[in-house]
């Protein structure tokens, strides 16, 4: 039989003064009072240490190694406590790769939606790719109409500079006939012209077949050999002068499309126009004899990959993989930045902070020692940059134009010369001028002194990875979209934009895709409206958690906790109103009762005032602050706390009021 309050008898924690109070359990139970009166005493580090301590108990002595344990807290007892969650104002992870969609998890359910349904496309703008399994490409054959003339090429040689004599004498060898080349058709016996300095592209026709009854052996056998010779891929030419070809034939070939830079012209089936090496052709023509009757002929040709592989380019990616699109993992992140989406190096305006310095007398203050003496022989090879490139070190830093200011920061592909001064002699000697910003991280990485890399961090800044721009990913990842986005695309916008954005997902999909995404969608767009109903709608997926504040940090626990369904659990949270607007503190109370109905104890310490109205019970700490505290000095139901003289009852009442001051003070003039 379950125990239908959490009694606290005889609690002396901090400023406690042995508070015995009954708290009834499943109902939202609100703790107020003046600060300082004892109420995180009570909340935080009575009830819920207890009910983690008793919890972490429970498990097994391997298990408790893994988990930090509080001390039992001053306290006689305290019966019918369950599991305790703490919900409090700390901030969220430090770790820079930690954002709001890695903590809420919404950023792992996009990795296998992107993974699964995601389409890929050409990098280097040859739309997208798509790939087919054998079994795919040979039900596209099957499906054509019944007299279709259907050739099938395997693309040896795709855009490559050569004469390839030695290729087709293998081909020969093979026991294969016909080539086309540059879109031409020959016999592989042929003087086949080929310049060696241009690009060609080389496809060998394993077969040409007549769809009918009784063929489908033949063809499949024939694709296989083709996708065997073509490392992957096939070409299939399809012309038919009865039927037009399906729908879903030629709306595959108009999307594959191609480089005109790309190989020559060719006339994929005889008569038709020719077009660029590489692109796919869906065309209808009619046949040229004079007899009005004679049909239209439909003809098409779309070239098909078992992998993904740009038809045009040849631009290839990896199997598409949830760890393809994790910038935790080497599989996904951006190689420049590891995936932080941020370079940490050194800032010109750091290391040289006063430009009305000369440059060679102090304007580098990292070659500066304390006293104001310019270090070793900086000034002599700034001088030699100087000579070397046409401007007067001695100039200040500021004064320099964006040539010199380059040569400086990044230094020169010629070696300098470089006049020391010894006593009465001068050597001159040539060196490579690399630059004072490569000077400078050369020696912050080769260094194992703290003490000189915390001197050299000073002058450094965090800007946006130049590769990545700040978007984590590898380019091969960010290749790959759902309905026309990225996925960095998608982590940019707002919970509000990212909520409509999954709403409207679906008519963008489809079948296959739709049944594939659904789970998926749903649990983003489910952890998306617990972040909109705690009012952080303005947030954005790849916001980085160590920039959250204290109460955003803590909303955004309170909406995964209500997101895992948990039943039966004490939650204990801190002011979670603090900061929201009033329009989102009640979509906050209605998160809360959420979480009270699915059968857990929501206590809250709070001092708004709606927040407190729309508690089931209410239990006020004080009468004052410190030793002045700690005792209970109200509790009950709403309607019987506001009958109390408790403080706060006095005010939420009415009977009380803060008087408005007759004078106010008169703000001082800007003058």
């Amino acid at each position: 039989m379950s125990i239908p309050r959490i009694s606290v008898v005889g609690a002396k924690e901090n400023n406690l003064k042995d508070v015995s109070v009954s708290i009834p359990r499943d109902q939202l139970v609100v703790v107020t009072g003046l600060s300082g009166s004892g109420k995180s005493s009570l909340a935080f580090d009575t009830i819920y240490a207890e009910g983690q301590r008793r919890y972490v108990e429970s498990l097994s002595a391997y298990a408790r190694q893994f988990l930090g344990q509080m001390d039992k807290p001053d306290v006689e007892h305290i019966d019918g406590l369950s599991p305790a969650v703490s919900i409090d104002q700390k901030s969220a992870s430090k770790n820079p790769r930690s954002t709001v969609g890695t903590v809420t998890e919404i950023y792992d359910y996009l990795r296998i939606l992107f993974a699964r349904v995601g389409t890929p496309y050409c990098i280097n703008g040859h739309g997208a790719i798509h790939r087919q399994s054998t079994d795919q490409i040979v039900d596209v054959a099957r499906s054509l109409p019944e007299g279709t003339r259907l050739q099938i090429l395997a693309p040896v040689i795709r855009g490559r500079k050569g004469e390839y004599k030695k290729e087709l004498q293998d081909i020969a060898k093979a026991g294969y006939v016909r080539v086309r080349v540059d879109g031409r058709m020959y016999e592989v016996t042929d003087d086949i012209p080929m310049d060696r300095y241009k690009q060609h592209t080389i496809e060998v026709v394993v077969d040409r077949i007549v769809v009918k009854e009784g063929v489908e052996r033949r063809v499949t056998d024939s694709i296989e050999a083709a996708l065997k010779m073509g490392k992957g891929m096939v070409q299939l030419v399809m012309e038919s002068k009865d039927e037009p070809l399906p729908d879903f034939v030629l709306n595959l070939a108009r999307q594959q499309g191609g480089d005109p830079a790309v190989g020559s012209s060719r006339s994929p089936v005889p008569g038709t126009v020719p077009v660029p090496s590489g692109e796919a052709v869906a065309t209808e023509k009619v046949a040229n004899t004079g007899d009005q009757d004679d049909p239209t002929t439909h003809t098409a040709e779309a070239l098909f990959s078992e992998s993904y592989s740009c038809p045009v380019c040849g631009y290839s990616l990896p199997e598409l993989e949830p760890r393809v699109f994790s910038f935790n993992s080497p599989y996904g992140a951006c190689p420049e930045c590891t995936g932080l989406g941020t370079k940490t190096e050194f800032d010109p305006t750091l290391v040289a902070p006063d430009m009305r310095k000369p440059l060679r007398d102090g304007a580098i203050a990292p070659f500066v020692y304390k006293s104001g003496e310019v270090k070793d022989w900086w000034p002599e090879m700034l001088d030699s940059v100087g000579r070397a490139v046409g401007f007067d070190a001695s100039k200040p830093i500021g004064e320099l134009n964006e040539a010199a200011l380059d040569a400086v920061w990044n230094g020169l592909d010629e070696t300098i010369v470089v006049q020391m001064k010894y006593g009465r002699t001068t050597r001159t000697f040539n060196t490579e001028w690399k630059g004072v910003l490569a000077i400078l991280r050369k020696r912050y990485e080769e260094t194992e002194s703290e003490w000189v890399k915390q001197d050299l961090e000073q002058y450094m800044g965090t800007k946006p990875c130049p590769v990545c721009h700040g978007r984590r990913l590898k380019p091969e990842s960010l290749s790959v979209k759902i309905a026309k986005r990225d996925m960095s695309e998608v982590t940019r916008m707002s919970i509000e934009a990212a909520l409509g954005f999954f709403d409207g997902l679906e008519n963008t999909l489809d079948a296959r895709q739709r049944t594939i995404a659904e789970r998926v969608v749903k649990e983003v767009t489910e952890r998306l409206k617990f972040l909109l109903d705690v009012g952080l709608a303005y947030l954005t997926l790849d916001r980085s958690a160590n920039t959250l504040s204290g109460g955003e940090a803590q909303r955004i626990r309170l909406a995964s906790q209500i997101g895992s369904g948990l039943m039966g659990v004490l939650y204990v949270l801190d002011e979670p109103s603090i900061g929201l607007h009033q329009r989102d503190n009640k979509r906050l109370i209605e998160t809360l009762m959420r979480l009270r109905d699915l059968g857990n104890t929501v206590l809250v310490v709070e001092h708004d005032e709606e927040t407190m109205m729309a508690a089931d019970w209410l239990l006020e700490l004080g009468p004052g602050a410190g030793e002045h505290g700690g005792r209970v000095v109200a509790e009950g139901t709403p309607a019987d706390f506001l009958k109390s003289d408790a403080i706060t009852a006095e005010y939420l009442s009415g009977r009380r009021r803060i008087e408005i001051p007759v004078q106010r003070r008169q703000p001082r003039s800007p003058n």
